[in-house]
């Protein structure tokens, strides 16, 4: 089997990048769409509170793979003559429309301004992206580590010293950090509805989140840089390890690693597996000596590229199909109604392969439609794009 034509490396276009992001957003449709919310592998649900499954690292994955995409981006813009303010314009209004689509999404199918959630997965990338666009474009790399590690301290020392009223300092307890006590100021009656007193993506955690993506800048700025490919290969691996070691040591000395805190343990450990993953792919894909190596990975991994091509025209279809399927409710023959999901759901739930496997596999078949979806608009050349 050939590699579609189509997917051959283009000028400047990374195809490790596009198969990292195609990954991602097939993790993140999986984990999103079980047939039954109560049956669920543990690495396919989020970790209760503390510590982290595979879920978790979602996610910050697309927060790097965000920050990469960011820095080659302006690269290429810069180098076709593009100034400062077009640049800062360019990052503005992409950055608006995706906290437009992910409120909409928040919005429907209900439309009810009053109670909606303000937060969301796709306006937090979108706060990132404006925050991180003036820090890419005036600092250099080691003015941007500094950053990082200016407001990871900076959030560190907030939430582990400031008193939060009626609660005390340094208390890391669903609804009492000092994040929770910043939402309930600022978004009283737009949050989570599962807890309402905090939001796992709230504003005070988007700082650390901004360092996620900060690090994927970093390592989009590094393959810019004039070091051979292999050689770039070894540093991000370098690096990936580093900043696990460096987690592993932050969740035991500082702060837990806890997704919905995005404690800097967390930040680091999942930016150090970001790097380990996407330099195995960049391995396998663009720098591999090995043609025949690299030919064969290139038409093994195509279905992922495909998919990455219009990951985020996925991720929001899929959520807004997966709402519908709750919304839209159909007559059943006892005079009673049933959601559109869990009609389609019947039928796999009553396999004999248990109760689990059966909720996975719908996963798995809401998965392989939405794929089918994103290779249709790929052969048709349809490329979402904000």
């Amino acid at each position: 089997m050939e590699t579609p034509a189509a997917l051959r490396d283009a000028p400047g276009r990374l195809a490790s990048l596009d198969g990292f992001r195609g990954f991602t957003i097939a993790a993140m449709v999986l984990v999103n769409n079980p047939g039954d919310w109560s049956q669920l592998y543990s690495q396919l649900e989020h970790a209760k509170w503390n510590g982290w499954t595979f879920t978790d690292t979602i996610f910050p994955f697309f927060l790097f793979i965000g920050g990469v995409s960011m820095a080659l981006s302006l690269g290429r813009l810069a180098a076709s003559g593009a100034n400062t303010p077009q640049l800062l314009i360019k990052l503005a209004k992409r950055a608006c429309l995706i906290f437009l689509i992910g409120f909409l999404l928040n919005l429907i199918p209900y439309f009810n301004f009053e109670k909606v959630r303000i937060p969301g997965v796709l306006q937090r990338i979108a706060l990132c992206t404006l925050l991180a666009a003036p820090i890419v474009v005036y600092c250099g790399w080691r003015l941007q580590l500094a950053l990082i590690a200016a407001l990871l301290t900076l959030y560190s020392a907030l939430m582990l010293f400031y008193p939060v009223p009626g609660i005390g300092a340094g208390v890391l307890e669903p609804g009492k950090d000092f994040g929770a006590y910043v939402d309930r100021m600022f978004l009283s009656g737009h949050m989570w509805v599962q807890t309402k007193t905090w939001d796992p993506e709230g504003l005070f955690t988007t700082i650390p989140a901004l360092c996620s993506q900060l690090f994927g800048v970093l390592a989009g700025r590094f393959l810019l840089s004039k070091f051979s490919r292999t050689e770039q290969t070894v540093w991000l691996l370098l690096a990936g390890l580093l900043l696990l070691w460096l987690g592993v040591i932050g969740d035991a000395i500082l702060m837990p690693i806890n997704k919905s805190l995005w404690t800097p343990s967390y930040c680091l450990l999942m930016t150090g597996w970001a790097l380990l993953i996407f330099s195995a792919f960049f391995w396998l894909l663009d720098v591999n000596p090995h043609r025949a190596v690299r030919a064969a990975a290139a038409r093994w991994t195509a279905p992922l590229r495909i998919y990455g091509m219009n990951a985020l025209f996925i991720f929001a279809f899929s959520g807004l199909v997966a709402k519908m399927f709750g919304f839209i409710k159909l007559a059943q023959p006892d005079g009673s109604s049933q959601s559109l999901g869990r009609t389609l759901y019947a039928p796999i739930r009553d396999l004999p392969i248990g109760a689990v496997n059966t909720s996975v596999l719908y996963a798995l078949l809401f998965n392989a439609c939405m794929f089918a979806l994103a290779w249709a608009m790929w052969r048709r050349k349809w490329f979402v794009k904000v």
